[in-house]
C-alpha cells in the first residue's frame, strides 16, 4: 500500500513539473530565455558637470544644499554618507567631457541622500536641451546608488525632439573631485520615440 501511494505521489509530482515547464516555455520555443529589449529608437551620450557651492564659490557654483539634518552646515556635508541632505542643481550639459565645451543645455533638478549606510540618493531632474543637435526636454527619475560604477535611471518623459520619450539612462561618474566638482556621463537609450 505504501509503495502504491509513493508511486502515485511521484506521478503527480512529475505531472506538475511537466505542466510548469510547459507554462514557462517561451512562445518562440527557446524556453527559459529572458525577453530581449528591442533596439533603442534613439541613443545619446551627454555629460553634465556639477560644481558644488562651498560658501566661497557662489559665482561658479551650479549646485547647492537646500536642506540638511538639524544643526548641519549647508556648505559642508557630513561624513554620514550625507544622509538627510537635499541638493538642487542647474548644471551645464556638454557633448564631451570638457566643462568648457559649448553647452547643449542645462540639467535641472534635485537629489536627496536617502541612506545612512552607503552613498545613495534619489534623483529627479530634467535635461533642457537647446542646440543645433537637439531641442526639448528629457525627464529622469529614480534611485542613484552613487558608488556603483554604472546605474540605471528611468527616462519618464520628454518634449519636442523627445516627445513622450521612455527609456533608460545609464549613468557613470566620469570625474570626481571631493565635495567640489563631479562630472557624470549619461548614456540615454530611448525605447519610445515619437
Amino acid at each position: 500500500m505504501a509503495s502504491g501511494y509513493c508511486a502515485r505521489v511521484l506521478q503527480v509530482c512529475f505531472l506538475l513539473l511537466s505542466m510548469s515547464i510547459v507554462m514557462f516555455k517561451a512562445v518562440d520555443g527557446h524556453g527559459w530565455k529572458k525577453n530581449q529589449l528591442p533596439k533603442p529608437c534613439k541613443n545619446l551620450v551627454l555629460y553634465f558637470h556639477d560644481i558644488l557651492y562651498n560658501g566661497k564659490n557662489a559665482k561658479n557654483a551650479t549646485s547647492a544644499l537646500l536642506a540638511a539634518p538639524d544643526g548641519a552646515n549647508l556648505t559642508v556635508r557630513n561624513g554620514n554618507n550625507h544622509f538627510g541632505y537635499l541638493a538642487m542643481f542647474d548644471d551645464p550639459i556638454t557633448l564631451d567631457n570638457n566643462l568648457h565645451s559649448p553647452p547643449l543645455g542645462i540639467a535641472r533638478g534635485f537629489s536627496f541622500y536617502d541612506m545612512k549606510n552607503t552613498f545613495s540618493s534619489s534623483v529627479g531632474f530634467t535635461f533642457v536641451l537647446n542646440s543645433k543637435h537637439c531641442k526639448g526636454t528629457i525627464a529622469f527619475n529614480g534611485a542613484d546608488p552613487i558608488l556603483t560604477k554604472y546605474r540605471d535611471i528611468s527616462v519618464v518623459g520628454g518634449t519636442c525632439d523627445f516627445l513622450m520619450a521612455r527609456g533608460i539612462a545609464t549613468i557613470s561618474t566620469d570625474a570626481f573631485e571631493g565635495d567640489v566638482y563631479f562630472r557624470l556621463r549619461v548614456h540615454i537609450a530611448l525605447y519610445e520615440c515619437y
